[in-house]
C-alpha cells in the first residue's frame, strides 16, 4: 500500500533532534596495546571532543554489538586544536601500554587555552606548555599546537614533537609583515613531558627553522635525520609544498635539503621505511601517487596510476597510508570513492583489498593482523571498523563495526540511495555529482508532480563529497525532497587537472558546474525546475550566493557562514587562507577588478529570491561581517530573508541546540519558498526590510 502526499510534506522519523544528539563525530582511531582509542564529539556538552577507548581488549572478531566505551578525557576539557583554525590531530598516546602500572600517558591540546596537557586515566590533566602572551591580533591563544608525534631519542628518551603556531612574533614581539598582516610563524617544537615548560617557555626546544606553514615531522628510525614538509604564502598545501630532510644535531635540525616538491607540486605524508629511505605522496604526475627517496638514488615514482592516494591537507595529521614493513604499505586510493590496498614498494605492485566501503580514512594494523579503520558506504554511516588482514593472499576478513557514528540508526526504509553521475559540459569535460532522490517506503509524490531538489555545494572549495550514507541528506529525502551533491571543478578526488579547473575561476566554474547539474536533473525529468534550491557552507556559501546573484536557476538559497565579498574577507580571515584567493581569483591588488566583479555582494541588485543566512558569532575563518553585509543588502532591497547568529559557535555548528535550530529553520524556509508545508517544524519568520 503506497500513500501519495505532496513532496516535502511526508512525515519522517528523522528529526532535527536526531541529527543533533542521535549521532557522534568520531575521530581517527589509534591502537594502544589491546585497546582502540579515538575521539568522540559530544553535542550535548557544547560539542566538546572527548578522548575515549574500548572498555575491554579488542580481538579479531568482537561481539556483534558495539563496543563499550570508557571516556578518558573529563569535562570540560576539549581535545581540539586551533592551528590553522581547522586544527587536526590534537592528541596521542606517547608511552606505555595498557599493562603498565600507571596506565597509558596521553597528551592533548585543550581547545579553550590551546595548552598541551598530559593525562593518565582517572587523574586530572596537567599542563605541559605555558600560557602564551596576550596578542590581540591572535584572536585567541597566541601559542597553539597540533599534530603530536612521539619520538624516541638516543638513550631511550621519549618526547613529543608538535607543530607550533606562534603569534607572539618571537624576540621582536608582535609585528606585521609588508602586507600589514600579523606576523605568524610555525615550526616543529619538542615539548618536554616533565612539565618544565608549563611555566618556562624557554624549555620548549625548536626542532626546525620557522616557515609560514609546517607539517608532518618524521624522525628516521636511527634517530639521525628529520623529514618534514613546509609551504609559504600564497601556496596552499594542495598547490605546492616542499619536503625537507636534514640531520638531527644536538636536538635540532642542521643544514638540510629539499628533496621533493615546489610551488607547483604538492607533496604529502613523508614516512621513513628505514634509516635511508623515505616514502611520500606527490602529485607531480597529475595524481597524488606514492614516491620513494633515498640519499643514494634520489626520488622516483613507485607506481603511476590515475588514482588519488592522498587528498587536501585541511587538517594537520591527516594520513592516507600506513607503512607495515620496509617494503609494504597499506594504502587508501581511488577517485570518487576510496578503497584499501597493499602496495609492494620495491615492485610497485598494488593488491586491492575488497571491502564494502566507499570512504576509508585512518587505518591501523596490529602485529597479529587486527585491522582498525574509519570508513563509511552508501548503506553504512561513518564508523570505526575492525577486521582481520591477511597478506598472502591479500584479503580482509571478518569486517565488523566497533563504533558507529549512528548507534541507533533509523530504519533503512527511510534512508536514501545514491547514484553517482557525470554531467557533460560544453567544452567536452564533465562535472561529477551524486543524486539522492526522495525516498521513504510506503510514500510517493502525487501523480504528475516532480520533487523539489536541493543542490548542496561543499566547502573548501578544495574539497570533495563521497558517496556515503548521510543523515542530513536523509532528513530531506525522507520528507520527499531530492538532494544532489555537486563535486564541481576544483574538487579533489579526480586528479590535479580537475582540481586546477578552478584556478582563477572561483565564482565562475563552480557556478557553471552547479547550474549544469541542475539543468540535467530538470531535463531528465528528475527535478521540478521551478522548485530548485541551493545550500552550502563557507566556500559552499560563496557558490550558493554566487548562483543566486548570477543565475536564475534557483528559487531559494541557504548560506552557512558563506563568503560574500573578497576585499574585506582577505583582511578579516585567518592566516591559513588569507592568500588562498590569489590562486582562486588572482593576486591583489593587481586583480582588484576581479575581486569586486566576482563577489556576490556586488550583484545583490540582480537577486530576486529569498535567502537564509546562518552564522557562528566566533567564526574566525568567515567572520560574521560577511553574512551581515549580505543581510544588510537584502534588507535594503526588501528581499525576504532571515539571519540567524549562533552564540559560541565557530566555523560549523557543534552544539545540539544550534544544530536543531539551524536544521528546522532551513526546512521551514524551504517550505515557505518552494510551496510545501513540513510537519512539526517551527515556522521561521522572514524579514523584508
Amino acid at each position: 500500500m503506497v500513500t501519495t502526499l505532496p513532496y516535502g510534506c511526508w512525515p519522517s522519523p528523522i528529526t532535527a533532534e536526531l541529527l543533533a544528539t542521535g549521532g557522534t563525530r568520531l575521530g581517527a582511531p589509534q591502537l594502544v596495546g589491546d585497546h582502540v582509542w579515538w575521539t568522540e564529539g559530544i553535542a550535548t556538552e557544547g560539542g566538546r571532543q572527548a578522548i575515549v577507548h574500548t572498555a575491554g581488549p579488542v580481538g579479531y572478531i568482537g561481539a556483534h554489538h558495539e563496543a563499550e566505551v570508557v571516556t578518558v578525557l573529563p569535562a570540560p576539557f576539549n581535545a581540539r586544536s586551533r592551528v590553522h583554525e581547522y586544527g587536526g590531530a590534537s592528541w596521542t598516546v606517547v608511552s606505555g601500554t595498557d599493562q603498565d602500572p600507571d596506565g597509558p600517558l596521553v597528551v592533548f591540546v585543550n581547545f579553550a587555552d590551546q595548552r598541551v596537557y598530559a593525562l593518565r586515566e582517572g587523574q586530572e590533566p596537567q599542563p605541559l606548555t605555558p600560557v602564551g602572551p596576550e596578542v590581540p591580533s591572535a584572536h585567541g591563544p597566541s601559542l597553539r599546537f597540533a599534530e603530536p608525534t612521539p619520538v624516541i631519542l638516543e638513550g631511550g628518551i621519549v618526547e613529543v614533537w608538535w607543530v607550533c603556531e606562534d603569534h607572539t612574533g618571537g624576540e621582536q614581539g608582535p609585528r606585521t609583515g609588508a602586507d600589514g598582516a600579523p606576523h605568524i610563524e610555525r615550526y616543529i617544537v619538542a615539548v618536554p613531558l616533565d612539565g618544565s615548560a608549563a611555566e618556562d617557555p624557554s624549555a620548549l626546544r625548536r626542532i626546525t627553522p620557522s616557515s609560514r606553514f609546517v607539517a608532518a615531522p618524521r624522525l628516521s628510525p636511527d634517530g639521525t635525520q628529520v623529514a618534514w614538509i613546509s609551504w609559504e604564502h600564497p601556496q596552499m598545501p594542495w598547490d605546492g609544498t616542499e619536503l625537507h630532510v636534514a640531520p638531527l644535531v644536538a636536538g635540532s635540525v642542521g643544514e638540510g635539503q629539499v628533496i621533493a616538491g615546489d610551488t607547483g607540486t604538492s607533496v604529502l605524508q613523508p614516512q621513513w621505511l628505514d634509516a635511508e629511505r623515505l616514502l611520500f605522496l606527490s602529485d607531480a604526475s597529475g595524481w597524488w601517487n606514492p614516491w620513494l627517496w633515498s640519499a643514494a638514488d634520489g626520488a622516483r615514482q613507485v607506481l603511476e596510476l590515475d588514482q588519488e592516494f592522498g587528498g587536501p591537507l585541511w587538517a594537520l595529521g591527516t594520513t592516507w597510508y600506513r607503512v607495515l614493513d620496509p617494503d609494504t604499505a597499506l594504502v587508501t586510493y581511488g577517485r570518487a570513492a576510496t578503497q584499501l590496498g597493499l602496495l609492494r614498494i620495491s615492485t610497485g605492485k598494488l593488491s586491492a583489498l575488497e571491502l564494502p566501503l566507499t570512504d576509508i580514512g585512518t587505518v591501523q594494523l596490529r602485529e597479529d593482523g587486527l585491522l582498525v579503520l574509519a570508513g563509511a558506504s552508501p548503506t553504512a554511516f561513518p564508523a570505526i571498523w575492525t577486521a582481520r588482514l591477511d597478506r598472502d593472499p591479500a584479503q580482509v576478513r571478518d569486517l565488523q563495526v566497533l563504533r558507529s557514528s549512528r548507534a541507533d540508526a533509523p530504519d533503512p526504509a527511510v534512508l536514501p540511495t545514491s547514484e553517482s553521475i557525470e554531467v557533460p559540459l560544453p567544452d567536452g569535460g564533465v562535472v561529477h555529482a551524486i543524486i539522492h532522490r526522495p525516498h521513504q517506503e510506503g510514500l510517493a509524490g502525487r501523480d504528475g508532480e516532480l520533487p523539489p531538489f536541493i543542490a548542496r555545494v561543499h566547502g573548501g572549495p578544495t574539497g570533495h563529497v563521497s558517496p556515503v550514507l548521510s543523515l542530513p541528506t536523509a532528513y530531506y529525502t525522507s520528507r520527499g525532497l531530492g538532494v544532489v551533491d555537486v563535486n564541481y571543478g576544483g574538487s579533489t578526488g579526480y586528479g590535479r587537472a580537475y582540481r586546477d579547473r578552478l584556478k582563477g575561476q572561483w565564482g565562475v566554474v563552480d557556478v557553471a558546474d552547479t547550474v549544469a547539474v541542475m539543468e540535467h536533473l530538470v531535463r531528465e525529468g528528475i527535478a521540478d525546475g521551478q522548485r530548485l534550491a541551493i545550500e552550502g557552507g563557507s566556500a559552499g556559501g560563496w557558490t550558493t550566493l554566487a548562483c543566486l546573484t548570477r543565475t536564475s536557476t534557483f528559487a531559494a538559497g541557504a548560506s552557512s557562514f558563506g563568503v560574500a565579498e573578497l576585499e574585506r574577507f582577505r583582511l578579516d580571515t585567518h592566516d591559513f587562507e588569507s592568500r588562498y584567493i590569489d590562486g582562486l581569483v588572482g593576486p591583489y591588488p593587481e586583480r582588484r577588478d576581479l575581486y569586486v566583479e566576482r563577489a556576490p555582494l556586488s550583484h545583490v541588485d540582480e537577486l530576486e529570491v529569498p535567502v537564509l543566512l546562518l552564522q557562528g558569532d566566533e567564526d574566525r575563518i568567515v567572520p560574521p561581517s560577511q553574512s551581515e553585509l549580505v543581510r544588510d543588502a537584502l534588507a535594503a532591497k526588501g528581499i525576504p530573508h532571515a539571519y540567524l547568529l549562533f552564540e559560541g559557535e565557530q566555523h560549523g555548528f557543534r552544539k545540539a541546540e544550534s544544530i536543531i535550530r539551524a536544521t528546522e529553520a532551513t526546512l521551514s524556509f524551504y517550505g515557505q519558498v518552494l510551496g510545501f508545508s513540513p510537519a512539526c517544524v517551527p515556522v521561521l519568520e522572514l524579514e523584508r526590510g
